[in-house]
This record gives C-alpha cells, structure tokens and sequence, in this order.
C-alpha cells in the first residue's frame, strides 16, 4: 500500500481543498480547521469565516467533562495589530495535537489530547468518481467525525458545528466582524433527513453574489442554537460556550443583548447544530456533517489578466450545478440520499490508486493534482445542454484568476482531465475548433467564446494550436466517437494547413517563423519544441482523415511527418540533444539556441501517451531525455543564481526549464528559462519513464512532491502563475507511463505494460481507466486479471506485457460491467 505524508498542525501549509467540479472549495488544515472559502466563484487563499469552527463535549460517566475546539493547537507566529482576531477565538481551549493523512479524495485527522477521554478522527471528502461529472461536482464535503471510547466507563459525547454565514461575505476584520453585500440570513431546519443551519441573504436572485449555504448533521439526536446573539462583543460566542460545556446540550439565544435595533448591529449570523449519543466502552460512533453551498452566478467574463475583452461583464451566467440543485439545502439532501453509492465509488477509486503496487511518489503526483480540477481554476457553466460548457485559468492567484480562457498550450500538459473525466475535454475540443479557429486555420489560443465575448486578437501560439490537434485526435481515439471527429475535423484541418504556410517559410516542413509558445514569447528559427509538436501533430490528422475518408490529405500529412522529421533531425541534433537553430541567437530576445530545453521534445511525450509512436530516430530521443535529465535535473539550489520567479530554493531538488552545458546562453535567455515547474517536470518525467529511463523519472517526481510536503508548500496546490496550476495536471502521465497503459475505443483494445509497479512479492496491481469504464489490473507469476470497479467495458482485444511476469491476452471478446472480473489467459495459449 501506498502511505501518505504525516503533517502535523505547525505544516500550515497543508490545506486539502474539500468540493466538486466546477463548484469551487473549503480547504481542511492540518489542525483540523477548515479555511479558504472560496465558494463563490473567485479564489479567496486565506479566506476565513469568522466563529466557524467544530467542537467536543466529552463526559465520563461519574467523571468530568472535558470541552474542546476540535482542532490541533494554533503554531506560532502569534503576531497580529490585535493579536489572534476575535473571530478565530484563539483562546478556547484546543486539542493537544494531530496529524493529518491527505489521500486525495479521501483526508484523515487524528486528534489526541490526554485530557480527553475518547478519541477521535475526522474523514473528510466530497465524492469523486471517474467519468462521472455530475458524482464529482456536487458543492458540499462529508465531515465525519468518529469518536471511540477506549475507557471502561460509557461517555456521553456531542459533537458541534458552529458556522458564520458566507453569502454574500465580502470580508472580515479583527473585531470578529463581517463585510456582507445585501443582509445574511440564518434559520434552523429539519427536512428531508436532515437537521441543521440554513444560509441565505436577501439579495434578489439575479445578483453576482446571492446563495445558499448550509451546515446539517445527518444524525437523529440533534441539540441547536439556530442564532447566536449579535452584538458588537462577543456575547454570542461566550454563551455558546458556556452552554456547550455546561452539559453538552444547545439551546437558543436570545438574538440580541443590546437595545440597539438589530440592522444596526453587525450583519455576521452565526448559530450551530450538534449531534450527541453515549458511546459505551469500547464502541465508536459517527458523527457525521454536510457542509453543503450554492453560488450559481458569475459574471458574463473573465475579468482576468491577459486582456481579454470582457463584452458582456455586466451580465451573469449559471454555474452548471445551478441546473441540478435549487438551493444548498437540496445540495445536501441530494448527497444524503445517494451518499451510500457515491462514497463506495468514492472509496473504490481511491483504493485503486493508494492501494496500487505503483511508487508512492508517483501516486501521490497523480491523486493530489487531481484537486487542481476541482479548485476555482476550472468551472463549468450551463449553456443549455446536459453537460454544460467546461473552461478554465491557467491557475488561480489569491484573489483572482490568473491568466484566462482554457489557454491551449498551457492546457497541452495536462492529462488527468482527458484520462478521468474525458467528456470535459471534448467541451473544450468543441470550444477551440468549433468558435476559435478561424476560416483561415489560425487557432485563438485564449477562447472567450464561453462567455459569447469578442475574440481575443493575438499570435497563433505554435505548441498551443498544434497540441491542440493531437488532443483532438486523444479524445477522439479514447471516445471512439466518429461524429464528435467528423463535427469538428473541418476546423482541425484547417488549423493543420495553416502551419504550413504561417510557420514553416522556406517550405521544407521544418517550421522556423516566429512561433509564439507557452514561455510567452516567440521562438525564431527552427527549434524542436515547435518541430516535434508538429510532426505529432500530422501524425495525428493522418489517421484522422483517414477515417473521414481523406485519403489525399491523410497520405499528404503522412509523408510531411516523415520528412520534415528526419529533416530537423538533421538540423537541430547535436549528437546528445536537439537544439534551437539560429546565427545568432542574440538577434531577437528570448531565445535559448544551444542550449538544453527541457520541453525539447514535448511533441514526443504526448506521441508517447496518445500511442503514435516515435516522431524521431528513437536513439536521439532517448539521448536528449537522458541529456535533459543529466543538465537540467538539480539536487540543490543553494549556489543557483535565477533572477526569475522562485519554485525551488535552498536544499531542494528540481528540473530547470533550459541549461547551457555548452556555453551559448543568450545575453537575455528566454522568459522563465531559470525557473522550475511541476508541469514540465511531470511531463519530462513521463518522457524518460517511457524512454526507459525509470529512476531518472521517479527522481524528478519524488523532487517535486519533496518540495510540496505541507511544511513548505500545500500537497493539494502546485503553483507556477498561480495556486493550482493546470500545467502541474501533467502528473497523470507518469502513471500512464509507469502502467504502459493504452486504450484505443476505435478498435476496443487495451493494452498495458507496467514498469517499477510490483510490489516486494512481485504482485502488479494498478489502475486504469476507459472513456466508459474503469478498474484495475491485477498481476502475478500465476495469472491476470482486470476487475471493473466503475462503468462498463466492451473490450476485443487485451494484450499485458508483463515482463518477467509473463504477457496475457484476452482469449475472446467481453462486456463487463462493474463488479466484474474479466481474467486473462497466457500469451501462447
């Protein structure tokens, strides 16, 4: 089994972000805590409600009770203008310490506290299950608290929820206070199973910030305060308390103690519901919390910055979960009802990856990132249709988004998307073809149509729009849907003709004009980033036109692959690795020339994980991966001189973008040549996994999440140009690397081989997902096996390369469906 991290309350930089697809997050701490509010449809980093916290009320039979905030105790720095503020209520008496396992989707905090005479753990998650948008993009989190009595005696145990009204919150202030749009709104409730705080605001329902929140127990024996007292002190709060730590049981407060009219008081509502029971000696019990919300408007834009036009930015559109549940209170109903088949998807999906034979570090790359799809950089809006309409930043920085419109070339790494929830993907296929490509075949790299916006006016980014074509061929290949292909094949072609003309200006098919790129500048001269995109990217619209009955222009692309490859084979390798062709590489800014690139050959790591084989004499790829590794891979920081943006420092380890081993560094090398991001790091990692280069690979991946271990950087949030960067999404491809995984829907074949996957006893078991099912693969000196935990699964043919394990087949066609497993025979049989 794979094991997580430990983090401890002082790794403050630990915050597991809790919430669905396109519904923004509340991230968990290590200390228990729950922080970074940002359910309302901008990122909110260090976003906090005021008096939102849990608590315990323990009480031994014939003993004393013992009351605590559930949460570890607050690390220094205990600096402030005030102190701790008033809303934190750093002075009720915490637990002792904890320790918290983040396996994403799935996190755990432990509490210990001698004085305390039960235990506890939280289990936190909101449903994640493959392929399905609609299971994993509910707005709410599971809290559950389960409280054991190790003693001799029954305890008489209630656990509380105390929360502070978020709509409409536009901040807060030492004082405890809150800034709200319009007046929140608070009321207890018991419906539908449920028992708890209902959140509202009497803003009118067209507004930018109106919605719904709720905190509900799912439990029978409830005790609530559904209003604390409001007033300029904290009365509310020091009733609460006493009442809690009285007898473990709530009751309701009168609303003012001033003689004040209450609209004149502040507008911050708070109340809390808690559920209690006698826990005998020996047993558990759970208790278990919704925290559920419902923010479904956004502005008409993006409001970001990169100068995108925002047309239409006084108006709101729906968030696509809008459509689903009318207010948060349905949200937690709906969870409660089907939270028994959710949580066991939940749980499958989860064990399939922690419980696989894969290196820890690997699994851990490829679960964690999986939140970036679930943080505010990514979202999805109704327009009508059942699916919605999927976009996103680049990332998010604290307050807004960074970089927008679902940028092609960032969007180029990433695979987890593609590979668990393929239907987004094609979204934004159908977005980047069907409205951002041009009659002319030049591809907007940042789309503005989601918003029905002007166009954003640029350089056709060459990595973007070519990219953009192997994914189309990806989700078409993994889908096996000819009438998605055939829709937007038109554009596609298009968009591969005009590399022809745009960027390759002597005709001989390796490109050399100004070519934009995702380091924000443009490339002059021929350069194998570039090169290696496009080659991929003919590759791919060969056998797209072929099965759109193209012959002419499959055969056309075809041989344009194989010449212009072997032709900048031949310019651009040095005889170790390729290079930036230029006379002078001072002649234009920006520009690397002989030096090492670690995107080199990105062309050929997305050939790689969309079964296209080798663009280039395999021999010189795998001589540049190794150089890559051998240059650009550094195990300290602490004598490296980068004026750039800082991602690594220190003792840490980390893959630079570009080096000069042999000499040539432009005066001004290019934008970000000195810095380290996860993304590229991933993606070269997958590339030298395939390669064969398997220690190499892992290498890079163990220093990526080194750095990210809590204390330094939070395991959930890989930042380049923002928080949850898409780039760092790239980390899928490793496990699609280290598994050989292949699915093919055109042809319903699947096929693996799994490298640095057994475990100590030689067993395999590892993950793997279709565009219509998923599971695992089991694998032993004896036999092998696939088991299907999720969807369905018409396969014709399976091949296993197992290596020393043997190689298996399927000996006939099958359709499978979840819970089944489908066992293989040996190669030769």
């Amino acid at each position: 089994m794979t094991a997580s991290r430990a983090l401890k309350p002082a790794d403050t930089a630990a915050l597991f972000p809790l919430g669905g697809i396109g519904t923004g997050t509340v991230s968990l701490g290590a200390r228990g805590d729950l922080i970074d509010w940002e359910i309302a449809n901008q990122p909110n980093k260090g976003g906090w409600l005021p008096y939102t916290f849990f608590a315990i009320h323990a009480r031994p039979q014939g003993g004393v009770p013992v009351t605590r905030v559930l949460e570890g105790r607050i690390p220094p720095p205990y600096t402030g203008e005030s102190g701790l503020p008033f809303g934190k209520v750093g002075g009720l008496p915490r637990l002792a310490d904890t320790t918290m396992h983040g396996e994403y989707p799935l996190a755990f905090v432990d509490f210990a506290d001698p004085a305390l005479p039960v235990g506890v753990q939280l289990e936190a998650f909101t449903p994640l299950v493959p392929l399905d948008v609609a299971a994993s993009g509910i707005p709410a989190a599971v809290l559950r608290y389960r409280v054991t009595n190790p003693g001799t005696d029954p305890v008489a145990v209630t656990v509380v929820g105390s929360m502070s009204t978020p709509v409409g919150l536009t901040g807060v202030h030492v004082f405890g206070g809150a800034r709200y749009e319009g007046r929140p709104t608070i009321e207890a409730r018991a419906a539908d199973g449920l028992t708890g705080l209902a959140f509202g605001t009497d803003l009118p329902s067209n507004h930018l910030r109106y919605g719904s929140a709720t905190l509900v127990t799912t439990d029978q024996n409830t005790t609530i305060t559904p209003q604390w007292a409001a007033d300029f002190w904290q009365d509310g709060v020091q009733l609460f308390w006493d009442d809690l730590s009285d007898d473990g049981l709530l009751g309701e407060q009168p609303h003012t103690l001033e003689s004040a009219p209450e609209q004149e008081l502040p507008k911050v509502r708070t109340g809390s519901i808690g559920a209690f029971a006698t826990i005998a000696a020996g047993e558990s019990h759970d208790f278990e919390f919704i925290l559920s919300w419902h923010s479904p408007n956004r502005p008409r834009a993006w409001f970001g910055n990169c100068g995108l036009p925002n047309t239409h930015g006084d108006q709101i559109v729906r968030n696509h979960y809008a459509t689903r549940f009318a207010d948060a209170w349905a949200v937690a109903t709906h969870l409660r009802d089907n939270l028994p088949a959710l949580e066991a998807a939940t749980r499958d999906f989860h064990a399939s990856l922690w419980k696989s034979t894969l290196p820890a570090e690997a699994v851990d790359a490829a679960a964690s990132m999986i939140a970036t799809l679930r943080s505010t950089t990514c979202f999805l809006l109704d327009d009508g249709t059942p699916e919605g309409l999927f976009a996103g930043w680049e990332g998010s920085m604290d307050t807004f988004g960074s970089c927008e419109g679902t940028c092609t070339h960032v969007w180029n790494y990433a695979q987890t998307v593609a590979h668990l929830f393929p239907a987004l993907e094609r979204s934004a296929r159908r977005t980047e073809f069907g409205f951002e490509t041009l009659p002319d075949g030049r591809m907007r790299f940042r789309n503005n149509h989601v918003f029905g916006n002007d166009p954003h006016e640029f350089h056709p980014a060459v990595d973007g729009q070519l990219g953009t074509v192997v994914r189309l061929f990806r989700e078409w290949r993994f889908s096996g849907d000819d009438a998605f292909l055939a829709e937007l094949w038109p554009a596609c072609k298009r968009a591969v003709d005009f590399a022809f003309s745009y960027w390759d200006s002597n005709g001989d098919l390796v490109l050399d004009s100004q070519q934009h790129n995702t380091y924000d500048i443009e490339f002059y001269g021929e350069n194998s980033l570039g090169g290696s995109f496009f080659y991929a990217a003919l590759r791919a619209a060969a056998q797209m036109a072929e099965a759109v009955g193209d012959l002419e222009t499959a055969k056309r692309y075809a041989e344009a692959a194989e010449t212009g490859a072997s032709r900048m084979d031949e310019l651009l390798f040095n005889g170790e690795f390729y290079i930036q062709r230029t006379d002078d590489v001072d002649a234009h800014r920006y520009q690397y020339g002989i030096g090492c690139l670690s995107d080199q050959l990105l062309g050929q790591t997305v050939a790689h994980l969309t079964g296209l084989g080798y663009l280039l004499p395999a021999d010189h790829v795998k001589s540049a991966a190794r150089a890559i590794y051998r240059y650009n891979f550094r195990t300290d920081f602490s004598d490296y001189s980068s004026v750039q943006r800082t991602y690594a420092l220190n003792d840490e380890s980390g893959l630079i973008l570009c080096s000069w081993p042999n000499g040539g560094r432009p005066r001004i090398p290019f934008v970000y040549s000195d810095e380290v991001w996860t993304g590229i790091e991933y993606q070269v990692a997958t590339h030298l996994i395939y390669e064969g280069l398997v220690d190499e690979g892992l290498a890079i991946v163990r220093a990526v999440r080194n750095r990210y271990d809590g204390k330094r950087r939070s395991p959930w949030n890989e930042v380049e140009c923002g928080n949850h960067y898409v780039r760092s999404m790239a980390s899928w491809g490793v496990l699609l690397a280290l598994t050989g995984a292949q699915w093919d829907a055109r042809d319903l074949s699947l096929r693996f081989a799994p490298v640095a996957a057994a475990a100590a006893d030689g067993v395999v078991t590892v993950p793997f997902t279709t565009a219509t099912g998923w599971g695992t693969l089991h694998l032993d000196g004896s036999g092998a096996s696939l088991q299907l935990l999720g969807g369905s699964l018409a396969v014709d043919t399976v091949e296993i390369d197992g290596g020393p394990l043997g190689s298996f087949r399927l000996s006939a066609p099958a359709q499978v469906a979840a819970g089944e497993v489908l066992d293989l025979v040996a190669a030769g049989q």
